[in-house]
């Protein structure tokens, strides 16, 4: 078996993202103050090319970057949250010229990935903060450091990647602040055992990333998942996809809550979004069957509902489209009402109900003809039948859809009183809204 020790686990890092295509620069040959964690040339550069046919100046290209540095303070956390937003989701400019409207500045373009961003890899890049600090590896992107790498040495039995956690979420945290403040996620790896999770996540949540594609086989060998992350997760249009629509910040987080997806959630999603795209009645052929996902419990389930309601959201093709989110217990749909009730910043969408009654469904879905996410039990689909909606841009998402997708067909029951027919929930769930 192969064995490295960190320099030579190091420069097989720098191989793997050289073969990804992004540049590679050795930290000490850039000339910088060491106080700064931006690479203010890769950044302007970026800005003139994305903007260039905005005629954005000089002076609005500071503006910009300077609002990308201006902090409300609060500690790493806080400066975390607010700087990822403004990478998620952009920022208004104000044009020097007043006659020009503003200027909707993206620090990263997620449209045309390979045409105006800037990739580099960069190890050894000293930082200057409480104390002197060398983090292994940093992966910038258009001079913006999101991805910082600890490496440990597998074949010392007194270290592993627990320490290289330590070092990241202790040390750097404490000792470099600044570096954390566009920060996506952090990787920690000895070449054997490679995770990924957020700065502010507990060890035992760091998670490996085990596949290049949804279709292939797990692979947990040795090295396995330092190619399966790098081919899989660090491919350049699949960062910006995680960074633009895979990293979770609650409205209100109880703790330092930022989630990061795991590789199950990610294909989930984007298989599960690319079918609905594909089977919507929007389409002249569409049939309306967007897909089942299986979860495991524990794996997750209601992230990927969260992951998947700010793709649907977000898509053009599918007219702004209404969310209905149903469970078949209340319990569930208290909980996810929960989740989603602190997620309208990341969802893109202020309404979202939690919905009493199927006449409250029906008052909700009258009143709009787009927009809105209401979660509400399957039950509630018995209280009455007929129409609610006949619109073709309303997306139904069942939790635990083997429990209450079934009974299409009519049922007949001899009872004392006679016979008896009656329907499964997912009769009613269709007749209801027969275009969704």
């Amino acid at each position: 078996m192969l064995q490295f020790n960190e320099t030579q686990l190091e420069q097989a890092f720098v191989e793997l993202f050289k073969a990804e295509g992004y540049d590679y620069v050795y930290g000490e040959s850039i000339s910088r103050d060491t106080r700064d964690v931006i690479l203010y040339d890769d950044l302007r550069l970026y800005l003139r090319k994305k903007y260039e046919t905005d005629h954005i100046t000089e002076d609005e290209i500071s503006r910009a970057i300077a609002r990308l540095e201006t902090s409300d303070g609060g500690g790493v956390y806080a400066e975390n949250v607010e700087a990822l937003r403004l990478l998620q989701e952009g920022f208004s400019l104000k044009r020097t010229n007043p006659k020009l409207p503003h200027l909707h500045i993206y620090p990263i373009d997620y449209t045309e990935f390979w045409k105006n961003n800037l990739f580099k890899f960069v190890n050894q890049f000293a930082i200057d903060g409480e104390h002197h600090r060398i983090p292994d590896g940093i992966v910038f992107v258009n001079g913006l450091p999101l991805v910082v790498l600890e490496f440990k040495n597998a074949i010392k039995q007194d270290t592993t990647i627990e320490n290289a956690f330590k070092q990241l979420t202790v040390r750097y945290r404490r000792d470099i602040p600044k570096l954390f403040r566009y920060n996506a996620f952090v990787v920690i790896s000895d070449g054997v055992n490679n995770k990924v999770g957020s700065l502010f996540a507990p060890y035992e949540f760091f998670y490996g990333w085990h596949k290049v594609e949804a279709t292939d086989s797990i692979l947990d060998g040795a090295f396995d998942t330092m190619f399966t992350m790098m081919r899989g997760l660090f491919r350049k249009e699949r960062l910006l996809d995680v960074l633009h629509n895979f990293i979770y910040l609650p409205d209100t987080p109880k703790d330092e809550d930022k989630i990061v997806c795991r590789y199950p959630q990610y294909f989930a999603t984007t298989q599960l979004f690319n079918n609905i795209l594909k089977h919507s009645r929007l389409n002249p052929d569409g049939d309306g069957k967007g897909g089942t996902y299986f979860g495991a419990t524990g794996c997750g389930k209601s992230y990927t509902m969260l992951f998947l309601a700010r793709q649907l959201m977000r898509s053009k093709k599918l007219s702004s489209p209404t969310i209905v989110l149903i469970t078949d217990r209340t319990d569930l749909d208290d909980q996810l009402s929960k989740s989603f009730l602190n997620a309208t910043k990341f969802i893109g969408d202020k309404t979202i109900v939690q919905v009493e009654s199927r006449e409250k469904l029906k008052e909700h879905l009258e009143k709009r003809t787009a927009g809105g996410v209401y979660l509400t039990t399957i039950q509630k689909f018995e209280e009455s039948t007929g129409l609610l909606s006949n619109r073709a841009n309303i997306i139904c998402i069942s939790d635990e859809a083997h429990r209450s997708q079934a009974g299409l067909g009519q049922k007949t029951t001899i009872t004392e009183n006679g016979v008896k027919h009656h329907y499964g929930f997912a009769k009613y769930l269709r007749d209801s809204l027969p275009n969704a």
